[in-house]
């Protein structure tokens, strides 16, 4: 299957959708979800063996990567015809029971078979609206009460709703860039800054995109979501092959190694909460191990005020 074909349904060859508000074209619009549903299945059974699930490996030639058709369902306890309506987009009446047993099947972790469910018995809405993310005056107030460490709100989309000042002077002056450009997506995959700033930065376009396949599932037929993915996949090649990967997982705390240009190398932990009344918002606050040379980092950045926030990463 081409991959293009179900990103950005409704848009023309040659555009570049996301770079202007919905138009009532691209409001009709939305992710393939039993396409995806496919895709996904396809490669979850694609990266399994079948001595990894322990079934006999007749031959060193399969005509298929991973397990068979007939031994995913083997494994599940279905029907082969069952099985492969499924994994042909066709989720209609599957019940939890039997997503659960080709879950287990397919090994998935737990973010993987929320992804599965929300695929395959999608939570119908009367009609799922753009609506713009507000961000709470008392959470900007918190936000800048956190004087010593980066802080943000992050939205639906990856799009980056509000920071401190912290943050700023860690990742670059986001005031500086329109609300459109404002959005770890973009930032990660179009804006070469960003590569220089992560060490590692195969991992954080990764976790981008595990979050966006994420949000496909839960959001089928947000329009945005699709011209965003739309758009990358146009304009970035690491997009596209990472997305093709059907990966997905959440992120809720970890370390990330940046190199700044003002400080050097930095090591900060981070921990993601979602927030209890917008589930689809999340405040991440990174911090610095007590007495390390990335602590000290941080102090510098905070008593050098606006000069380091110019900085940032030069954007």
């Amino acid at each position: 299957m081409d991959e293009m074909a179900h990103l950005t349904p409704g848009t023309r060859p040659g555009t570049v959708p996301g770079t202007a508000p919905a138009t009532s074209t691209e409001a009709r619009a939305g992710l393939d979800r039993r396409a995806e549903l496919s895709e996904f299945l396809r490669t979850r059974r694609a990266r399994l063996q079948p001595e990894d699930v322990g079934l006999p490996h007749y031959g060193r030639h399969r005509r298929v990567p991973g397990l068979r058709r007939e031994e995913l369902a083997q494994l599940a306890g279905v029907s082969v015809a069952y099985y492969t309506r499924l994994e042909q987009g066709n989720g209609r009446n599957v019940s939890a029971e039997v997503l659960d047993s080709i879950a287990r099947a397919l090994r998935l972790t737990d973010a993987e078979h929320a992804h599965l469910t929300h695929l395959a018995k999608p939570k119908h809405k009367k009609k799922q609206t753009v609506r713009t993310q507000q961000v709470r005056s008392s959470l900007r107030q918190l936000l800048d009460t956190m004087d010593g460490v980066p802080a943000y709100v992050v939205g639906r989309r990856s799009e980056l709703l509000a920071w401190n000042r912290m943050a700023a002077a860690v990742f670059g002056d986001w005031s500086e860039l329109s609300a459109l450009e404002r959005n770890w997506a973009r930032m990660v995959f179009l804006k070469p800054e960003y590569r220089d700033l992560y060490l590692d930065w195969e991992q954080k376009a990764i976790d981008v995109v595990c979050g966006l396949r994420m949000e496909a599932g839960c959001y089928p037929e947000d329009p945005r979501l699709s011209a965003l993915v739309g758009e990358l996949s146009v304009k970035s090649e690491d997009f596209r092959r990472l997305w093709a990967a059907h990966e997905v997982k959440e992120k809720s705390h970890g370390v990330k190694r940046l190199r700044h240009p003002l400080v050097g190398e930095l090591a900060l932990q981070y921990e993601s909460f979602k927030l209890a009344d917008d589930a689809d918002q999340s405040m991440v606050v990174y911090h610095a191990e007590p007495g390390s040379p990335s602590a000290e980092a941080l102090r510098l950045l905070a008593s050098w005020g606006t000069d380091a926030t110019r900085a940032g990463t030069g954007s």
